[in-house]
């Protein structure tokens, strides 16, 4: 099981990449984006995919390559509540 949600969690990792690669440079994606792109099915099931599309969002925020937003502002996971968006890092 572990290792399933690690390559999970690779996919949308790699999903919330490629959303941004594909949009101006300035632009931001929901995290259901990443969801919708990974999900393979026809129904709503990607909604099971937000909390670990949230967790991988988290994880590249670490590695240096995005920032989870609020309101346009940058935001740490402690002060987050309520809907994000992802963004390039601005460096």
């Amino acid at each position: 099981m572990e290792e399933t949600d690690r390559r999970l969690g690779q996919r949308l990792e790699e999903a919330i990449m490629s959303l941004l690669d594909r949009r101006a440079d300035t632009a931001s994606i929901c995290p259901s984006d990443a969801a919708r792109e990974v999900y393979d099915g026809e129904d709503d099931g990607w909604r099971a995919l937000m909390e670990p599309a949230r967790r991988a969002a988290w994880r590249l925020v670490d590695h240096g390559e995005v920032e989870v937003t609020q309101g346009g502002q940058a935001v740490a996971e402690t002060e987050t509540r309520g809907p994000v968006r992802i963004r390039r890092a601005r460096r």
